[in-house]
């Protein structure tokens, strides 16, 4: 979890030459005929060469970033599954990376970043991996994430975890690459794999994947199944693509949604799912109206945003000013609604895990972590788990009602009566703002955010796009839509993908600071 709310004004190896050139080419279509050539006869397959690929980049760029928690070692095992099995789709034999609060087969734990569940070996896909590999995708490893999915403190340093250590940017090495899917999202940026799964509650896919340079969807919550997902929100929580073009997240939604009989918010996503690749035009913002989100503007994005929009209006759209939006409780009601949430569903995982682990229960990792308070919690607390440890459970009246407001101001009185009142099919605004240094005493220093909170309490699609940067740091573009609007939205954005243009990878500085468009200018 990421939570912004609305109103809110928000040991380098000296062996580094290679890291002064990108990691992964421009951002763009991928080349996937270039990516696995044929194999002659009696050589590894494709999968296999993909995979061993993606592992020697692992290898070499990652111990600057710490993103990847762990490697799969059945990775090979699964490639040459893939490489027996032959074609399967545009995925197969594709590297992939998971966040290390989902579960996967094999002897990997599960442990959302913290030692309670470092023994979390629970031997079973959840539903989403077991799509992606039914499609020949190879997951090659779990990366690191803000620990619990950024929900056990408010003075958290996004991207930190007792298990993986701080996750960084790796367009500046010294700074936060956001959180909660810090991991996924610096992973992608750095070219380790051009796709990896991130989880969101509030902006845990949409903040990282702007904040590192890539494409991020939050999905439709029940799109896509949470079940064998360590949960906050029953409400919110999702699970998305993070990918290095809008191409590879409308392949990768295409493989993952689907319904799951085991989580009854995906009751109706086998109907509502499509081929989301299939219609993809670069023409598709064409005659389309777009509503920009002023109210939810600036925190030194303005210049890349402006750009974006004479985009937009290049590409045909006709854009919409909207200055004014009151979330009013909106932030506050949200807060109840996860606290009460993330006991009941952390409660309800903890005691069904089939892994023998130390913990059953929100008061047991409480207890845990004061046990382990050096190692645990040497950085910052866990204030929310108290607060979460305290709510009265989800027949609580306080909580059905803050719920039932939160939603509302969200959903119908936000995103919807939005798209009505202006005549919009969708809205745009920047994500987040160029991303903070990491900050070990004061924690998280983010100076705003957008829109990204109306679309995480109402349940509705978020699709993030690399827009440019601010003096050399990513910032992303906003594309939030209706309910099971998905379809749109990768349109929109990939038209808009498509016009920008290329957009150059991350050189791995030290500090943007040491950047030569900077470095001249801090000189007397």
């Amino acid at each position: 979890m990421r939570l912004i709310p609305l109103a809110a004004v928000l040991l380098m190896s000296t062996a580094t030459a290679a890291l002064a050139q990108p990691a992964s080419p421009p951002i763009s279509e991928p080349p996937y005929a270039a990516l696995v050539p044929p194999s002659p006869p009696g050589q590894q397959g494709r999968a296999e060469r993909n995979v061993l690929a993606a592992q020697e980049r692992i290898a070499r760029i990652d111990p600057q970033l710490g993103s990847v928690i762990a490697l799969d070692p059945t990775a090979i095992a699964q490639a040459q599954r893939v490489d027996r099995a032959g074609p399967r789709g545009p995925l197969a034999g594709l590297p992939v990376l998971i966040k290390d609060n989902i579960e996967s087969a094999g002897p990997l734990p599960t442990t959302a970043g913290s030692l309670a569940l470092a023994g979390n070996v629970t031997g079973r896909d959840a539903p989403l991996v077991a799509r992606m590999k039914a499609a020949g995708l190879v997951v090659v490893g779990k990366t690191n994430l803000s620990e619990w999915a950024n929900i056990r403190s408010s003075h958290s340093i996004s991207g930190w975890s007792a298990v993986g250590g701080q996750t960084r940017n790796p367009f500046a090495l010294d700074r936060n690459p956001c959180g909660s899917s810090s991991g996924s999202g610096a992973a992608v940026a750095a070219g380790l794999t051009r796709m990896a799964i991130g989880t969101e509650t509030d902006g845990s896919i949409t903040c990282p994947a702007a904040i590192n340079g890539i494409v991020g969807l939050k999905p439709t919550v029940g799109l896509v199944s949470r079940t064998h997902i360590i949960p906050i929100s029953e409400s919110q929580d999702t699970a998305g693509p993070m990918t290095a073009s809008v191409r590879e997240a409308a392949l990768l939604l295409t493989v993952i949604a689907g319904s799951d009989p085991a989580d009854r918010a995906t009751r109706e996503a086998d109907a509502r799912k499509r081929d989301y690749a299939a219609n993809l035009r670069a023409d598709a913002l064409r005659g389309q109206r777009i509503g920009v989100m002023r109210f939810a503007s600036g925190f030194g994005t303005d210049e890349p945003f402006e750009a974006a929009l004479r985009t937009l209006k290049a590409q045909g759209a006709t854009l919409v000013e909207i200055k004014k939006f009151d979330e009013g409780q909106m932030g506050v009601n949200e807060f109840q609604v996860l606290l009460t949430e993330l006991k009941a569903g952390l409660n309800d995982y903890l005691k069904g895990s089939p892994a023998n682990i130390p913990v059953r229960s929100l008061a047991d990792v409480i207890a845990f972590n004061n046990a382990q308070a050096a190692r645990e919690m040497p950085l910052f607390g866990q204030k929310t788990f108290l607060q979460a440890e305290k709510t009265k459970g989800l027949s609580d009246p306080a909580y059905r009602k803050a719920r039932a407001a939160s939603f509302q101001a969200a959903g119908p009185n936000g995103i919807d009566r939005l798209l009505k009142q202006y005549g919009v099919v969708a809205l745009v605004g920047p994500t987040m703002p160029p991303t903070w240094k990491i900050d070990a005493v004061n924690g998280d220093q983010i100076s705003g955010g957008g829109a990204g909170s109306l679309a995480a309490v109402s349940g509705y699609p978020h699709l993030t796009v690399p827009m440019g940067f601010v003096k050399g740091l990513p910032v992303g573009l906003s594309f939030i839509g209706p309910k099971w609007s998905e379809e749109r939205l990768l349109g929109l954005g990939f038209a808009y993908e498509q016009a920008r243009g290329p957009l150059p990878g991350p050189l791995f500085f030290r500090s943007i600071e040491e950047s030569p468009a900077i470095a001249p200018l801090l000189k007397r």
